[in-house]
């Protein structure tokens, strides 16, 4: 893209530090000035370029000392004068750099992505239908418009994560349920249709379906084109979405839906199941019989559509997604994890039982079981089947998975809350717990990363090196750590 200067004068000498200039005006992205020693030379408008001062040698005489200091007074008031005079121009540099990269964006779609979606058997048809109109979204996070400073990043000053309490707010959660056993009247023959068919239970999708898009009431308002289509130009990973859009162009020369009618979320994904469009293409199913997949206003389809997703993802037939529990003093919480699986027998002998008093069903004795402990000791514990991480194919979260299910059996038999408080845990700044997991790693520990969640690699190695260093093992990060484990 052609370089734009916006006049500013030439300082001959070093800035001072920390004195890139920037802009103010919040309706412009911020854009750094560069700085004497990296700009180009030239003579601004304002005719303030500034003369160089030759380097004196040997000793000067008071008339030469005092025309120099003179000289050096008068070239600091220029500087001055030229900071005040760019600080109070309107930036039109700035401003019209939107507008080139908005033209650059209708080149890009035309010489660079049309091709690419006529490879992909695009017509120009619906290309060109697709793309009528459609404008650059300049709103949505993670963009890198090109020509502009590439994205500052975000210090971890604060907590990244926060005690898991509010997730689930009951209010929220008894909604939900209320509006969940409603429709599972309502949709209860497809429900049953689509269990034998998948094996997937009503609850568990209607669950999905109430906590992604409210059973279809939440507002898409978004055209998943301009979305899709700005990422894929200027967003921080433009190659994941010019997949996404060249597989959302395959979806409307399919015709299942208008373009007009293809909305998505910010992060396009699409419909009521919220699938991002090579989900669709993979997974989405004409359930209804009218010969489209249509997860926008096809209640059936929807329904089926994320119940062929979970058994495409492992959904075991006839198992649900797994228990609270209580795990006994003596039994370590450093054994979770899905790869530390083993019948749910075996946990039962170990002294851990169902929080609700009943006993485990007797067909589920002899299947896997994983512990699973989100918050450590300080807050529910589970023993969850595979099926608890087939739906963490959806979100990849602990709580995520944990909601759902939780959901899911208020939707089926009535039941409330977990038993188990969360407690007073997820205060640590994320950069701390990074930190933690650099350290762990260093001691051989498999954390499963630093990036500074809490996974159950990594609270699962928390509680083993708290066992290893006689400590009372939590399987969480706090700050009492922070001194200790170095």
């Amino acid at each position: 893209m052609r370089r734009v200067h916006t006049p500013l004068c030439h300082f001959v000498t070093s800035p001072p530090q920390g004195g890139r200039l920037v802009a103010w005006r919040t309706d412009l992205p911020q854009t750094d000035i560069p700085s004497a020693e990296t700009e180009e030379h030239h003579t601004s408008e304002s005719g303030c370029e500034l003369p160089t001062i030759s380097p004196l040698v040997g000793e000067m005489s008071r008339k030469r000392q005092r025309g120099v200091l003179q000289a050096r007074h008068a070239r600091k008031l220029l500087s001055l004068l030229c900071i005040l005079l760019l600080a109070l121009m309107p930036l039109p540099a700035l401003a019209a750099s939107k507008a080139d990269v908005e033209a650059q964006f209708q080149t890009w779609i035309e010489k660079d992505l049309w091709p690419d979606a006529k490879k992909a058997g695009v017509s120009e048809r619906i290309f060109k239908a697709a793309f009528a109109g459609v404008t650059l979204n300049w709103d949505l996070p993670d963009l890198a418009p090109p020509g502009f400073p590439k994205p500052t990043e975000q210090k971890q000053t604060q907590a990244e994560f926060s005690s898991p309490a509010p997730y689930f707010n009951e209010a929220r959660l008894q909604k939900l349920a209320a509006t969940g056993r409603s429709f599972a009247s309502q949709y209860g023959s497809t429900l049953r249709r689509i269990e034998k068919v998948y094996g997937v239970p009503g609850p568990i999708v209607l669950a999905i379906w109430g906590r992604e898009t409210g059973f279809g009431a939440a507002k898409l308002p978004n055209s998943a084109i301009q979305v899709l289509a700005t990422k894929a130009f200027m967003s921080t990973r433009k190659d994941m979405f010019r997949t996404e859009l060249i597989a959302a162009l395959g979806i409307l020369d399919h015709g299942d839906v208008a373009p007009d009618q293809f909305l998505g979320s910010w992060a396009g994904a699409l419909g009521q199941p919220q699938f991002m469009p090579t989900s669709y293409l993979k997974y989405a199913v004409d359930f209804d019989g009218d010969g489209h997949r249509n997860i926008w206003t096809s209640v059936p389809d929807t329904l089926a559509s994320i119940a062929n997703y979970l058994v495409q993802k492992g959904w075991q037939r006839d198992r649900g997604w797994g228990y609270e529990v209580t795990i006994p003093d003596n039994i370590s919480c450093a054994q979770e994890g899905p790869d530390l699986a083993k019948p749910i027998s075996s946990w039962a002998a170990l002294g851990i039982k169902r929080i609700s008093g009943k006993a485990f069903p007797s067909d589920e004795l002899k299947a896997s079981g994983m512990m699973l402990v989100p918050a450590g000791r300080d807050g529910p514990e589970f023993i969850v089947t595979p099926n608890f991480y087939v739906i963490k194919e959806y979100n990849n979260s602990d709580l995520y998975g944990l909601y759902i299910g939780n959901l899911a059996d208020r939707i089926a038999n009535g039941s409330g809350a977990f038993q188990g408080a969360w407690g007073d845990v997820g205060k640590m700044l994320r950069s701390d717990v990074a930190g933690m997991q650099k350290t762990l790693e260093r001691k051989g520990y498999d954390v499963g990363g630093t990036d500074g969640l809490p996974g159950y690699k990594t609270r699962r190695s928390i509680g083993q090196w708290q066992e290893k260093s006689g400590r009372k093992p939590t399987c969480y990060p706090d700050s009492s750590m922070l001194g200790v484990l170095k």
